[in-house]
């Protein structure tokens, strides 16, 4: 019998493996998925992340296991996901903050746009500027008034440096002129019990985290950073009453790392927008403060791109400095 040549071994060799790697695709998911998440427990990006991983873990028929890597305004959860296999079974919740740090630190350890597999934004929300029930401002307008007269006197909270929340902050003092104290936390409930304890002055954060506070009678909500009134925040003024043209709205979004195979990448987008079709996940969102918002990979790659030149302007607008 006439020797095997090696060019013929290997096609021999790549012809057996590719009933298993087609096999192997086809039976994805087969193991638990983590879903990670770069903020505090209770937070937006928590609920969120935990009523989407049940709905994906209920069609998916494997665990989805959801993983809070806090700090650095969600950068410490972004780069694990960006490091981690492309396998599809390491995700990321993304928020805003992902396209704020882009734009606001010198130097990432990945690249917000070229290190990810974006499956399809989640949800849509504003934010709510509150205080504690004794502040002594009863309106936005007093607050920004208190706060032009002593400069760096009203402080601000927020989960992060770099966080969206931070971001907020920045952009109504800039808009207003007044300048604002910015006290930041890890994350999660911490800005809202500062705020509740007298600590701090105003909260700048999602309605997921302000609203409980708010219908207990804790806090007092002054302004939603919506172009219009929000549906679950009835009887809250938008900022824009005050501030003409003044709208900030964020969103939360899944992704994988770079080079997720395209199957996997098609197959967890469709599970996502069957999710979010729902009308008990519509509803959860819906009381958390936020609005169903899927979109295709294609789409929420575009709007994170967009995202952080939005964000690289406000910060030149405002004079932030570079963070290291």
């Amino acid at each position: 019998m006439a020797p095997i040549s090696r060019r013929s071994a290997l096609l021999a060799g790549a012809a057996s493996l590719a009933p298993f790697a087609a096999w192997s695709q086809g039976a994805y998911p087969n193991r638990p998925i983590q879903l990670i998440h770069g903020f505090g427990a209770g937070g937006n990006a928590d609920v969120v992340a935990r009523l989407v991983g049940q709905k994906l873990q209920e069609s998916l028929k494997q665990p989805v296991v959801v993983e809070i890597k806090s700090g650095a305004g969600g950068s410490i959860a972004s780069n694990a996901v960006a490091k981690a296999a492309p396998d599809g079974y390491s995700l990321v919740m993304l928020t805003g903050a992902h396209t704020v740090s882009a734009a606001l630190r010198k130097s990432m350890p990945y690249d917000a746009l070229k290190d990810f597999a974006f499956l399809s934004t989640v949800s849509s929300f504003p934010f709510v500027v509150a205080v504690r029930a004794e502040h002594p401002a009863k309106s936005l307008a007093e607050l920004l008034a208190m706060a032009r007269k002593d400069p760096d006197k009203v402080s601000f909270t927020s989960v992060g440096v770099g966080s969206t929340q931070h971001m907020v902050g920045e952009l109504l003092g800039a808009t207003a002129q007044v300048k604002l104290l910015h006290i930041p936390y890890r994350g999660g409930g911490a800005p809202v019990q500062a705020v509740i304890a007298g600590d701090v002055d105003v909260l700048t954060d999602t309605l997921t985290v302000a609203a409980p506070h708010i219908k207990s009678g804790r806090l007092r909500a002054l302004a939603i950073t919506s172009a219009e009134a929000w549906p679950s925040a009835p009887g809250v003024p938008t900022v824009s009453t005050v501030l003409p043209g003044f709208e900030v709205r964020s969103w939360l979004g899944l992704a994988a790392p770079a080079g997720t195979p395209a199957e996997v990448v098609q197959k967890l987008a469709a599970e996502i927008h069957k999710a979010l079709k729902a009308p008990d996940l519509q509803q959860a969102l819906a009381n958390a403060g936020s609005a169903a918002a899927p979109s295709s990979p294609e789409q929420m790659r575009a709007m994170v791109g967009s995202e952080i030149a939005r964000w690289r302007d406000v910060i030149q607008q405002v004079g932030i400095a570079l963070q290291g």
